[in-house]
């Protein structure tokens, strides 16, 4: 079964509410309408009847809960709890009715908190700063969580490496530059997001253009000295680093550069020195190599918040509705 059918099998065996704030595009939509008919989870939709009118004409949403935050019963409690949430910070009952009505995400993350949502994605038409700030103003972060990132599931048609061509990139959407306490950090969390979604042991490397001492450079001395730190903070998982790409999925090549390395020649969870690698790694493999690309996903945050490329399709926000349904049956 491939990977996305599996996420979906598993999001049917436990459904869970997602919310959906961008009605005001019509992606959402499109996917809403074929995760209801494949009952893959339930959905609710923010908007104004407006908005839902004018970007789902012709499409089956019926199965989908419709929530204007104009009318809703309960929006004056999401506000108080908003205000109540932010106070100290300065905010005033106005500025929380004001912020809430004019940002359904930050309507969305009120939801969640008090109960009435499981997790939500968002994204496509906002950028990933408008998706995050409100899920850590309001919904917050995870116990024992050190940092927030973020990683893309990639599934390589054909591939022979990896989980038979299926991957977790990390971090390709959101920390800039990592330094080795949050490479480590990001290598855990990855860890344990491939095991929760694809229920196989992750085989952990940081990347390098570096293995085991190659080359000589700061960037280098940064990642030897993030897997170590790893190594130390996850030794439940197999992790290994510094490693070029190669190295760290073909056997071959593993077994050459990095012999005595447990996870040379076997990764299936690949960790970027930086934002500019790993974005530029999970877009040429998703181009190139056809692969289907997942996210980014959020890892970190106490209630699964999924954030999506604004290039998205609707095939792509259907995977990662699925993929925040699975994730919230363990949150």
């Amino acid at each position: 079964m491939a990977f996305i059918d599996e996420i979906k099998a598993k999001a049917k065996s436990n459904k869970k509410t997602v919310i959906l704030p961008e009605s005001m595009d019509r992606r959402t939509f499109e996917a809403a309408a074929e995760i209801l008919a494949e009952d893959i989870a339930d959905l609710i939709i923010i908007g104004t009847d407006e908005e839902v009118k004018a970007n789902s004409e012709g499409l089956d949403i019926s199965k989908a809960t419709i929530i204007n935050p104009h009318t809703y019963e309960k929006t004056k409690e999401y506000i108080n709890g908003f205000y109540e949430l932010r106070k100290a910070k300065g905010m005033t009952p106005e500025e929380a009715e004001k912020t809430l009505l004019g940002d359904y995400m930050y309507y969305a993350c009120m939801m969640v908190k008090m109960g009435d949502g499981d997790g939500i994605v968002s994204g496509a038409c906002h950028s990933t700063a408008n998706t995050l700030r409100p899920s850590l103003q309001i919904i917050k972060t995870a116990p024992g969580t050190k940092l927030v990132s973020a990683f893309f599931v990639m599934v390589v048609p054909d591939c022979e490496y990896g989980e038979d061509g299926v991957f977790v990139f990390g971090d390709c959407g959101l920390v800039q530059n990592p330094n080795p306490e949050e490479l480590a950090a990001i290598a855990g969390s990855s860890a344990a997001s491939f095991k929760q979604l694809v229920g196989k042991e992750p085989v952990v490397a940081l990347l390098s253009h570096s293995s085991m001492g190659s080359a000589k450079h700061d960037d280098v001395t940064k990642v030897v000295e993030a897997t170590k730190i790893a190594k130390e903070e996850y030794p439940q998982f197999a992790i290994d680093g510094e490693l070029q790409a190669d190295a760290a999925m073909v056997p071959s090549i593993g077994a050459s550069k990095a012999p005595n390395s447990n996870v040379a020649g076997k990764a299936n969870v690949l960790i970027f020195p930086d934002l500019d690698a790993g974005n530029i790694g999970y877009k040429l493999v998703q181009r190139l190599g056809k692969a289907e690309a997942y996210g980014p996903m959020c890892q970190g945050i106490a209630k699964p918040v999924n954030d999506l490329s604004r290039g998205c399709s609707a095939k792509d926000i259907v995977g990662v509705i699925a993929i925040t349904a699975v994730q919230a049956q363990n949150s």
